[in-house]
C-alpha cells in the first residue's frame, strides 16, 4: 500500500493530465459501446461496454507506444500515412456497423472476430494518429522555442555592439575637437553622459518606448549641433509622441541618423545639409532621413567602406524584429543620400 502510495506521489503533472484526460474521454466512449453492444443483444451489456472501453483505451495506448521512438524527431505530418490511418479508421468502423446489421447466422466464433479485427484495427490507428499529430506539434513548437532563444540571444549580441560602436565614433570625433575646439568639448561631454545612460540602461529590452527613443535621438542631434557648428543646416520635422504604448526596437533610428552626420560632414562642402521625419500613420511608424554627400557610391559599398557595422547590425535586427513588417528604401544619388524606414507598429 505504502509502495502504491509513493508511485502516485511520484507522478508528474503531465502524468495526471493523462489520467484525467483519459478519465473524461471514457464516458464519452462507454456510453457509445454500451448503445453498441445492446443494439447487438449482447447480455449484460453494461459490464462488456466496460471491457470493450477498457480494450479500446489499451489499443489506442498501445498504437502510441508502437511509435514513440519513431515520431520523437518527426517535424511534418507524414501525409501518406496519415491518409492511411484515417481510412484504416473510418473502414473499421463502417466494418463494425455493417456486420452489426447483418451478422453470419449460428457463426458465434466468426462474429466475435469479425468485431474484434475492426475493432483492434480502430482503437491501435487512433492511437498512431494522436501520437503522430502530438509529436509533430510537439517538436515543432519545441524548435520554434528553441528558434526564438536562439534569435534572442543574437539580438542582445546585436543590441550590445550598438553602444561600443557609437562610443568608438564619437570619441574619435571628440578627440579631433578637443586640438581644434577644446572650448567645445565640456558640454559635448555632458551630452555624451546622457546618451550613454540611455543605450546602457534603458535599451536594454526588446523593444522600447518610441517617445524615450525620440528623446534620445533628439539629444544626439543637440550634441551634433554642439560639434559642428554653424556648418549644420538641420531640418526635422517629428511628430509627438505621448503615448508609452508605442514601442520600437532601441537604437535602430540613431544607426541611421549616425550615418547620415558622418557621410555629410565627411564631404568638401562648407555646409551640411539633413532633414530627418518622423511620423505616426496607422499602424505604422514612418522615419525618414536625407542628408548631402560628396559621392555616390553602391549601396552595398557605402555601407561596407563607411558605416562600420552600424548598417550590417540593424538590417539584420530589422529581419529578427519585423520579418515581414518593415520596409527599407535606401536611395544614393549624386549628391545626397536618404533613407525611408516604415515599420509595422510595435
Amino acid at each position: 500500500m505504502n509502495d502504491l502510495s509513493n508511485d502516485i506521489k511520484n507522478l508528474a503533472p503531465k502524468d495526471y493530465l493523462y489520467f484525467i484526460l483519459t478519465a473524461i474521454a471514457a464516458v464519452p466512449v462507454w456510453l457509445a459501446a454500451n448503445s453498441f453492444v445492446h443494439a447487438i443483444n449482447v447480455h449484460e451489456d453494461e459490464a462488456v461496454a466496460t471491457a470493450v472501453t477498457m480494450c479500446f483505451f489499451a489499443g489506442v495506448f498501445l498504437g502510441r507506444y508502437l511509435v514513440s521512438t519513431w515520431t520523437s524527431k518527426l517535424k511534418a505530418l507524414p501525409a501518406g500515412l496519415v491518409i492511411l490511418l484515417s481510412v484504416l479508421i473510418v473502414v473499421s468502423i463502417i466494418g463494425l456497423f455493417l456486420h452489426a446489421e447483418y451478422p453470419f447466422e449460428g457463426r458465434g466464433a466468426l462474429n466475435i472476430l469479425l468485431y474484434w479485427i475492426p475493432f483492434v484495427i480502430l482503437s491501435v490507428s487512433l492511437g498512431i494518429l494522436i501520437k503522430i499529430v502530438r509529436a509533430v506539434t510537439q517538436n515543432q513548437l519545441s524548435e520554434a522555442q528553441s528558434l526564438a532563444a536562439h534569435n534572442k540571444s543574437e539580438l542582445h549580441l546585436l543590441q550590445s555592439q550598438l553602444s561600443p560602436h557609437f562610443l568608438f565614433n564619437t570619441l574619435n570625433n571628440m578627440y579631433g575637437l578637443s586640438i581644434t575646439q577644446h572650448e567645445k568639448v565640456p558640454p559635448l561631454l555632458l551630452k555624451l553622459s546622457d546618451l550613454l545612460r540611455y543605450s546602457i540602461y534603458d535599451a536594454t529590452e526588446i523593444f522600447a518606448p518610441l517617445k524615450d527613443e525620440m528623446a534620445y535621438v533628439s539629444n544626439y542631434i543637440d550634441f551634433e549641433k554642439i560639434r559642428l557648428g554653424d556648418r549644420l543646416v538641420l531640418s526635422t520635422d517629428f511628430e509627438t509622441i505621448t503615448r508609452d504604448d508605442i514601442k520600437i526596437a532601441p537604437m535602430l533610428l540613431i544607426v541611421f541618423i549616425e550615418n547620415a552626420f558622418k557621410h555629410s560632414k565627411n564631404t568638401a562642402e562648407p555646409k551640411i545639409f539633413i532633414d530627418i521625419q518622423l511620423k505616426i500613420w496607422a499602424d505604422s511608424i514612418l522615419f525618414s532621413i536625407k542628408n548631402s554627400c560628396g559621392v555616390s557610391l553602391e549601396d552595398d559599398e557605402l555601407i561596407n567602406k563607411h558605416s562600420g557595422f552600424g548598417l550590417a547590425n540593424v538590417n539584420k535586427r530589422l529581419e529578427l524584429l519585423y520579418a515581414g513588417q518593415h520596409e527599407l528604401q535606401i536611395k544614393n544619388e549624386a549628391n545626397s543620400y536618404q533613407v525611408i524606414l516604415q515599420l509595422k507598429m510595435k
